[in-house]
């Protein structure tokens, strides 16, 4: 195997682990804020649950643009 190619599987194995790890904990913060919001106030439940799972959503995209970075860089 050339250098180039482990390189290259390096990068892609790196850009996937990185680019999760940011997503999880921020999806982390979020369930565990909005769990503890509703915890508090559970009248505000329905407010709270939709914003908490908008931001989980938009959190989630990051790690999909992650991945998809990550195949780019692994089939070019």
């Amino acid at each position: 195997m050339r250098r180039v190619d482990v390189l290259g599987y390096l990068a892609v194995a790196f850009t996937i682990t990185i680019g999760s790890f940011a997503p999880v904990m921020a999806i982390r913060k979020i369930a565990s804020q909005g769990l503890n919001s509703i915890g508090k106030n559970p009248d505000s439940a329905d407010g709270v649950q939709t914003a908490m799972i908008m931001a989980i959503a938009f959190a989630e995209a990051v790690a999909i643009y992650c991945l998809v970075i990550a195949l780019v860089l692994k089939f070019t």
